[in-house]
């Protein structure tokens, strides 16, 4: 077995030396690191995770927090599974690796004991509610300057790291394409309010009527969970409510889904008899019939950014004086309007 010995001999270089090089410690000329590297790869040397690690005093893992939920099965759900892919490409190309837990949103948990063990570096939460144990668990996190990133969920007022995408925008976006497209009646299917999305969705929503000069109806904005289950239920609403809905907007794909499934069922005709618009845009809005208009969401750029900035937040918070505090991330990235067929004007 290649050691550490070997590769210091070969480079013309100490033992001391090439240990400062693997582990980033110190002031190095750079070509005395490029001589290191040249002969670690010559003689296919790699050091031993565990000393690097106990060396650096870090794990080399990111966390990601996903929320428990019975009966779910979130890796099958596009949302979950592509900002994951995102995470997982930004964190394979820190050479880290990434540690999925589960996590009872509405139960009091010690987010910190994981940095404690030394399990993970830092967090990545994925899910997250605006419930007062998750509040509670992120000012102690923030409190100690522990490293982690919200993705798609954000508290007013609070100074966490997030990366988002503009909901707001994208919401407006279509429901002024329904409003531009002769719709007058849009009901809203919103989800949950413990998300900051539902929010800032609601305030698209009602900005696009305002521009549009359409008075706000309290019995068309629908309250949903973002299950397809939810959407399905609310088909029985839609269709109670008859010619006075001439559009719906959902506020993720899969409620759309399953409310296009419940109207059917009902005789109405989706994209034929109302307008329906989506919000992902996920596989599932270009298989349906008729195929969905929906609003994009880079999912996977989200996870990638959230893992770019924790890992250099973990890497100013080692360093002299270092805090997480000192580079926060606060991204939020832009949507796009996919129109197809459920949404377009008909005898307008």
């Amino acid at each position: 077995m290649v050691t550490r010995k070997d590769v210091a001999k070969m480079a013309g270089v100490s033992e001391a030396t090439v240990s400062r090089v693997f582990n980033g410690v110190g002031p190095m000329k750079e070509n005395t690191r490029q001589k290191v590297l040249a002969a670690a790869k010559e003689l296919n040397y790699h050091p031993n995770a565990v000393a690097r690690s106990f060396a650096l005093g870090k794990s080399g893992h990111i966390g990601v927090i996903l929320p428990y939920v019975p009966k779910v099965h979130l890796f099958s759900t596009y949302y979950f599974s592509e900002i994951l892919s995102g995470i997982g490409e930004g964190v394979r190309r820190q050479g880290c690796d990434m540690l999925v837990m589960f996590r009872s949103p509405d139960e009091r948990t010690d987010y910190t004991e994981p940095y404690r063990s030394r399990k993970v570096d830092g967090c990545i939460f994925l899910g997250a509610l605006d419930v007062p144990a998750q509040r509670e668990g992120f000012r102690e996190l923030h409190g100690q300057n522990m490293p982690f990133v919200l993705i798609n969920q954000h508290y007013d007022n609070e100074p966490y790291s997030v990366v988002d995408a503009d909901h707001e925008a994208g919401c407006y976006e279509a429901v002024k394409h329904l409003i531009d497209g002769g719709f007058r009646r849009i009901a809203f299917l919103n989800g949950s309010p413990e998300y900051s999305n539902s929010s800032d969705r609601l305030r698209g929503y009602l900005g696009a009527l305002a521009e549009a000069g359409i008075d706000v109806r309290q019995e068309l904005i629908l309250d949903g969970n973002y299950s397809r289950t939810s959407g399905y239920a609310a088909a029985q609403k839609i269709a109670a409510l008859g010619s006075e809905v001439d559009a719906v907007f959902s506020s993720n794909d899969r409620m759309a889904v399953g409310l296009m499934q419940g109207l059917k069922e009902l005789g109405i005709a989706p994209g034929r008899d109302l307008a329906i618009v989506g919000y992902d845009d996920s596989e599932a809005a270009k298989l349906s019939d008729p195929p969905l208009t929906s609003v994009y969401v880079p999912f996977f750029e989200m996870g990638l950014r959230a893992a770019e900035g924790l890992l250099k937040q973990i890497e100013g918070s080692s360093g002299p004086g270092g805090s997480d505090r000192d580079i926060p991330v606060h991204e939020r990235l832009s949507t796009r309007l996919v129109v197809r067929q459920s949404s377009l004007p008909v005898n307008k």
